[in-house]
Parts: C-alpha cells; sequence; structure tokens
C-alpha cells in the first residue's frame, strides 16, 4: 500500500492514518497548486450507522518547505486543519432520517466542519473557519445526488480552494499478491514458488478514504513570492508532506462514556513519497518512522541505500535479475529520488533538487507545468510532470517505485549497471482509476454504500 495500515501503532488508529500525498500544478489553473492528503484507509463504503468521518481530536496537517529558512527540510508554511461534528438530534441512531439534498439538510443528523489555519514562517494564523464537509456516499436514496453535494463542498476562501470529505481511492495496487511472498501477478510463473500467470487484482478498489484538498497560487508558496519560472532555479522547488497529531493522554471519562485527550501534541502519522515507510522501513522502526520529522531522515538513510526488497528480488525471483543481485554499492539513485532530490544535469531539462540532508520529502517543480500527454510512469516514461516530480493522481507509483528498486534508475548515477531486462517490465499488473474528476479536488466520487460489493463498487 502507499501507506495504508503501514505500522503497528498506527494500523489501530486509521483515523489518524495518512495513506496517500498528492502535489501537482492544477491541470485546470496552472497558475496553482494542488495539493492533496488522505486519511483513513480501506473505507468499506457500506459502514454504517457509524459512517468513516475525520477525528475531532486529531491535528491533520499539510506541510510545505521551500527553503526560506535554510534548512530545506522542515517546514516553512503548514495548513493546521481541526473537525469538530454537530449532532441535529438525539432521538435517532441513524446517519440521516431522510434523503440528503444540501449541506444544511436537517435530515443529516451528524454533519461535520472543520477550521484552517496557515502557519508561515512560524506565524499562525486562522484563515477559514466552520467549512462544511460533505456526507458520505450513503446510496441513492440518502444522498440521491452526491456530486451536487461535493461541489457544496468546495470552498473558495480568498485565493484558496478547499476541500475535505469522503473520496474513491485512486491508489492502485494488488496487496493480496504483494504481500503473499513478494509474488507479482504478471510475473507469478517465474516467482520461487510458481503460479499460473494472471493480470493483476486491485485490492484498493472497493474502498474509499478521507481528503483534504487545497488549491493554492504558486506564488503563496514560493520563497519570494513570486511565480516559478525557471526548471533550473531552487526556488522553482517544494517540498510536502502531511502528519496527523494526537495529544499525548488519553483518560477514560466514565461519566460520559468516552476517553478525553489532554498533554502536548504528538505526531502520530506522517507521509510524504509512497511507499517509504510501508516497504523500506524495517518492522521494528516503523512507529519511530512515523514519529520523526524529516530533518532526522538521515537515520533512516540506510534503508533507501541497501533496500531489502532488491535483495530480495533476485531471490524470490531466480535467475531474473542476476545484474542487481550483483550490486553491491550504495543506491544513489533511490537516494535522490526519495531524501534529496534529483540534482540538475542527470535528466535532461529537469531537477527537484532541495538539499543534500536527507529527508523524505514530495518535492515538486513547480515551473514544470502538466504534461500535454501524460505518461502515469512519470519521469521514468519521459513525462517531467509526474512522479517523482510531485505525484498526479493516476500516476502509477507501485510500477515506478519496483522499477527503480529492481535498478531501472541506477544508470542515471551509475553508467556501468546494466539493468536486467525484467527492470523496465516489472509491475503488478493494475491499473489507475478510471474515474477521477478534471477539476478540483479532481479525486472521484467515493464509492456508494448501497452498491458496494466486495471487488467492485458503483461511485455516484
Amino acid at each position: 500500500m502507499s501507506s495504508h495500515r503501514e505500522a503497528p501503532e498506527i494500523s489501530l488508529d486509521p483515523v489518524a492514518d495518512s495513506t496517500d500525498v498528492y502535489a501537482f500544478v492544477s491541470p485546470d489553473n496552472t497558475d496553482t497548486v494542488t495539493l492533496i492528503a488522505n486519511y483513513i484507509p480501506l473505507q468499506n463504503p457500506a459502514g454504517g450507522p457509524m459512517f468513516y468521518e475525520f477525528g475531532d481530536e486529531v491535528t491533520y496537517e499539510i506541510h510545505i518547505s521551500n527553503g526560506k529558512n535554510k534548512k530545506k527540510s522542515d517546514s516553512d508554511i503548514t495548513y493546521q486543519f481541526r473537525f469538530f461534528k454537530q449532532l441535529r438530534s438525539d432521538k435517532t441512531f441513524l446517519y440521516n432520517v431522510g434523503p440528503i439534498n444540501s449541506l444544511d439538510d436537517k435530515n443529516w443528523i451528524r454533519p461535520q466542519f472543520y477550521n484552517v489555519a496557515r502557519i508561515k514562517n512560524g506565524k499562525k494564523k486562522m484563515i477559514a473557519k466552520r467549512l462544511a464537509c460533505p456526507p458520505v456516499n450513503v446510496g441513492p436514496r440518502s444522498t440521491p445526488d452526491y456530486a451536487k453535494l461535493a461541489k457544496q463542498a468546495v470552498h473558495q476562501v480568498g485565493n484558496h480552494k478547499f476541500f475535505a470529505g469522503q473520496r474513491a481511492d485512486a491508489f492502485h495496487v494488488d496487496l493480496g499478491s504483494i504481500f503473499d511472498l513478494g509474488a507479482l501477478r504478471p510475473f507469478n510463473e517465474a516467482h520461487l514458488i510458481p503460479l499460473a500467470a494472471m493480470d493483476g487484482i486491485n485490492t484498493v478498489q472497493p474502498f474509499n478514504v478521507h481528503s483534504i484538498a487545497i488549491q493554492i497560487p504558486i506564488t503563496e508558496l514560493t520563497r519570494n513570492g513570486k511565480d516559478a519560472k525557471k526548471v533550473g532555479s531552487n526556488k522553482s522547488v517544494i517540498g510536502v508532506w502531511t502528519s496527523a497529531k494526537r495529544q499525548k493522554a488519553r483518560i477514560f471519562n466514565d461519566k460520559q462514556a468516552k476517553f478525553q485527550p489532554s498533554g502536548s501534541w504528538e505526531q502520530v502519522s506522517r507521509l510524504a513519497n509512497p511507499l517509504v515507510n510501508e516497504v523500506l522501513i524495517p518492522m521494528a522502526e516503523k512507529d519511530e518512522w512515523n514519529h520523526t520529522v524529516p530533518r532526522f531522515d538521515g537515520r533512516f538513510a540506510k534503508y533507501v541505500n541497501k533496500p531489502e526488497l532488491a535483495a530480495l528480488l533476485p531471490v524470490l525471483y531466480p535467475g531474473v535479475f542476476p545484474n542487481l543481485a550483483k550490486y553491491g554499492k550504495d543506491r544513489a539513485d533511490l537516494n535522490a529520488i526519495l531524501l534529496t532530490g534529483i540534482p540538475a544535469g542527470i535528466i535532461p531539462g529537469f531537477q527537484n533538487f532541495t538539499s543534500t540532508r536527507e529527508a523524505d520529502l514530495l518535492r515538486l517543480n513547480m515551473a514544470i507545468g502538466p504534461s500535454k500527454k501524460p505518461n502515469n510512469l512519470g519521469v521514468v516514461g519521459g513525462d517531467l510532470a509526474g512522479f517523482p516530480n510531485g505525484r498526479r493522481i493516476d500516476d502509477d507509483v507501485v510500477t515506478i517505485e519496483l522499477r527503480a528498486i529492481a535498478g531501472l534508475t541506477l544508470p542515471l548515477v551509475d553508467p556501468s549497471f546494466k539493468p536486467d531486462d525484467a527492470a523496465s517490465a516489472v509491475t503488478d499488473g493494475t491499473s489507475p482509476n478510471t474515474n477521477l474528476l478534471k477539476e478540483f479536488p479532481y479525486l472521484g466520487q467515493p464509492g456508494s454504500g448501497y452498491d458496494y460489493k466486495p471487488g467492485k463498487v458503483k461511485a455516484s
């Protein structure tokens, strides 16, 4: 998974679990950047009557580093989201008592709202209050026009757009196969324990997530307040990461029959590049990684420089990766992709380098506009507007990172290495989500609980 249930502690706290981060120049408004943070993984659309919602006791944050503070891996700008609910009736067990036709419809018993603060250069300012979330997509009777409700939940506040609510999970991966001893169904026959080859199965397809999306003018993100025009300029590059925080203590109030939080706020989840904690960090250190801020990621760099999966591939697929098996140097290609950004001169016309300080940041060169002919393999596929230059919603990050770990990107930094033939073909065999929107917040409508079937949902 990108970061769905990736660590022992956060797997027990899905409301605070950051699952995916996206950062891209908005295709329909190229003077802006869209940032999306997903939380609450693997939501069964039919999971009522206590349908999924953001945690009122969680602080959700989207962090942007633009290098103004010279550390390159701390937050220069942070957008902070706090949620709260309104219970409109204490006489029913239902989420709604009739069709929900608008965000203020009294039939909706448990609406949720949020406030947004921006912390810039250490100064905190509340920039939006009581913005409404949409309901979850209950079904054709309860939410007969879900697209209309979702559109009502897009809020223009000054020069920012905000959305927070349920969406279809656009991440695609064959979890059932990958976690069955590292198998990829299209290459089943070559596995150490062979089975018949078959197409990949997108295990995430039936499920929803909760998304926080912001559309921000580029001039609000650059360190000098100017537009990003030059690809080669470090002023055009930002690093993005998300976090979730909880207060340190929880005390059970027996009179109210619920826990009450207290104490200082502590980070319990974070995410930038997909699959870092999921695939690269050992089980014993995953919780600590989630609690660490990016500027201290140098201590985890050894797991990027010598990834376990790169050593496992030649074992799991005997004879398929002989060149990879013999490579004993540190993986400078993966270190650049994930921890420092790619310096100028490695890929013609491209760089997203931030600093030699190693930090897991999703780096975006904002001077590179949307591609006229997008390739979901991103930079590996010759499309400089895609991952690891930020991350678009339909970028095939599983295939990109599998091929990078298999050695496809090694010649960029070590011309003496010849990738194995399989490195350019390895994939889990799943396909991008097809129900994406062409406008903000871009993620597709969430699956309806009424229409839910195992393995398939109908967006409405």
